[in-house]
């Protein structure tokens, strides 16, 4: 048979397993036999899941992929949800796999793509690519992997349903496969699922979702249960009969939430009717009323756990709390009382990110800092390579940390996170080392510097102009006797430009004027200093009519190539690039500049320079009306 023929007698068989002729969903058994990935039971969303399983259907009419955005708060069901989806898809013939992320500090880049490779793996297709990416050409190598994974998802023979659960906590990597999996018209039928508590929309997720707007997602946002919903999930939850009293009690104390509804019919089911009035409105009193009934030690654990996060490594826990017996002890008094679940025999999470919130904010600041300064010792003797959850703790253990320490991990994991290129992160993590430094007693004016320039550089790579601008004018200002460190100060902004106008000409004015008069003081043997500060030169005064700036960006090429470092030729290139508009026919020139670029930052892995070599090449192509080159080059700027 033909394998368009094949192809056809899939989208038959599975759209025949989704829906009857009429077009309405198949006899599938009802939602609540259905239980989600803790095994609670599903009850109500019946529109809800009729519209994800429309989608379903129109994914496999139309042969490529469809996104849903399924939104609410903490505890709302949107796993839920996900999964009665993923139970009725997988009746009907579809392959599903289910990745959720985990909280930061610490996660592994594209960890939910990671978990959905092994699920598909396990049910014998050949493992898709990895995501990690490569130190070279890794804009590329994105754009390529997240094709090849698009080709790997077609090439499966059934349609596929992928969950990435809890978006607020996705990293970067994850966020780009899903918009590109969304726009990408070569997966065949696929359906993507993207839970996020809209409560807490990070600026990642927020960039993505604007990305992913352009694949039109089906939006749904889940409220609260109605009261006749939270009666059968009452009856679900216990043999005991609610009357209709208790439900309304019940409705009303919850909002609705299905997580306070379990809360509060635990506590209903196992202290009575007086349980319901004794206990306030509220998921922050449902766990202090539930915490009281566990022996004072296995509280302590517990609030210990809340501090090494929503995930919690047990051999950390063991060694913060010096007592294992105990802690074990503990563990299965938590595991029995629903605050922890156990995912395997090392690792333990809490049943839910409220619990964890509700102890960690119960605990005293004091004993908090403390905590958080045994754990970051912890780590940092068990896994001394987790440099983000060492930052994590030090950062938030007050005065219980040194500032050079807390700083040396803080400028440590932002580094990490500029070359897994997550600016944002970088830029927090750069402020904070910034702040540890400047409670210190024993000032570091050139670490400070360098942390302080460091967060300029994610600033400006994030957007955020203004303020980079500002902390850029003030690092250059604080230093006036030292021509090195002047230099090395003024020289440090290294981000790619593309506008042949700057956007604060006073500012320009005033760093050029820093540049010459430190180049002039700069003693010989300092190369380097000296090609920065030129091309500071060359950058500030881009688009000015006389030749000091092109005649700048000339020599610190010169430098760059004998010196042989690739990331100051780069910025150099760039900086010829900005003084290559001065007439009109140099529109091949740029071309060149742009494709010696994109060589370059292909090779050594320089990836903001590879997408600025894109862009020239888009502008020099449209100039010279080569515009097939000039979409190809746009094409991969965007990837």
């Amino acid at each position: 048979m033909p394998p368009a023929a094949q192809a056809a007698d899939v989208q038959a068989a599975v759209s025949a397993a989704v829906s009857s002729p009429a077009g309405s969903p198949a006899v599938a058994p009802p939602a609540a036999d259905f239980p989600d990935a803790n095994g609670h039971p599903f009850v109500g969303r019946a529109d809800e899941l009729a519209e994800l399983e429309r989608v379903a259907r129109s994914a496999v009419g139309a042969g490529r992929s469809r996104l849903v955005l399924v939104s609410g708060t903490a505890g709302v069901g949107k796993s839920s949800l996900a999964a009665a989806l993923v139970r009725r898809l997988e009746a009907g013939g579809w392959t599903t796999a289910w990745g959720a992320c985990p909280e930061p500090p610490g996660a592994p880049a594209a960890w939910p793509w990671t978990r959905m490779r092994e699920t598909l793996a396990s049910t014998g297709h050949v493992p898709p690519p990895a995501t990690e990416p490569t130190p070279a050409d890794a804009v590329a190598a994105r754009f390529h992997r997240h094709r090849a994974i698009g080709s790997y998802l077609a090439a499966i023979g059934t349609p596929v349903l992928l969950v990435f659960d809890d978006l607020h906590w996705a990293d970067e990597e994850t966020l780009a496969l899903l918009t590109a999996l969304a726009a990408d018209p070569g997966t065949g039928p696929l359906l993507l699922i993207g839970t996020y508590r809209s409560t807490e929309i990070s600026t990642a997720l927020t960039e993505a979702l604007g990305r992913a707007a352009r694949a039109e997602p089906t939006r749904v946002y889940l409220g609260g249960l109605t009261e006749p919903e939270v009666r059968d999930l009452v009856d679900a939850l216990t043999d005991r009969e609610p009357t209709a009293a208790d439900a309304r009690a019940i409705h009303a104390r919850s909002a609705g939430n299905p997580f306070l509804v379990r809360e509060l019919t635990r506590l209903w089911e196992s202290e009575g009717d007086a349980a319901l009035h004794a206990v306030p409105a509220g998921v922050r009193d449902v766990i202090r009323h539930r915490l009281a009934t566990l022996p004072e030690t296995a509280r302590t654990h517990l609030r210990q756990a809340a501090v090494l996060g929503q995930d919690v490594d047990l051999d950390v826990l063991v060694a913060l709390a010096q007592d294992e017996d105990a802690v074990l002890d503990s563990v299965e008094s938590a595991l029995l009382t629903g605050f922890l679940v156990e995912p395997n025999a090392d690792h333990l999470r809490f049943a839910h990110a409220l619990v964890q919130e509700t102890l960690y904010d119960d605990t005293a600041r004091a004993r908090r800092a403390r905590w958080h300064a045994q754990a970051a010792d912890v780590i940092e003797r068990l896994h001394p390579d987790d440099v983000e959850a060492i930052a994590h703790h030090l950062l938030r253990a007050g005065n219980r940390a040194t500032p050079a320490r807390a700083a040396h991990y803080a400028r440590a994991a932002a580094e990490r996170a500029e070359r897994r290129f997550a600016p944002h992160q970088a830029a927090a993590l750069w402020r904070e080392a910034v702040t540890a430094l400047d409670r210190s007693d024993r000032p570091d004016p050139p670490a400070r510097r360098e942390a302080v320039m460091g967060m300029v550089r994610a600033l400006a790579v994030t957007g955020d102009l203004a303020e980079a601008r500002r902390h850029r004018a003030e690092a250059v200002a604080e230093v006036v006797t030292d021509p090195v460190a002047a230099a090395r100060a003024i020289g440090a902004f290294d981000v790619p430009a593309i506008w042949t106008a700057n956007d604060d000409e006073a500012l320009s004015a005033r760093l050029v004027t820093a540049a010459e008069r430190t180049l002039a003081a700069l003693p010989p043997g300092h190369d380097a200093e000296r090609a920065r500060l030129l091309l500071t030169i060359a950058m500030e005064r881009r688009g000015d009519t006389g030749g000091r700036g092109l005649a700048a960006a000339r020599e610190a090429e010169a430098i760059a190539r004998d010196l042989d470092d690739p990331a100051l030729l780069a910025f150099a290139l760039n900086g010829r690039f900005m003084h290559a508009f001065h007439r009109a026919g140099l529109a091949p020139h740029r071309s060149r500049i742009g494709a010696e670029l994109l060589d370059l930052a292909a090779r050594h892995g320089l990836v903001t320079f590879e997408v600025l070599a894109h862009l020239v090449l888009v502008q020099s192509g449209a100039a010279l009306a080569d515009l097939a080159s000039a979409d190809r080059h746009a094409a991969a700027a965007d990837a």
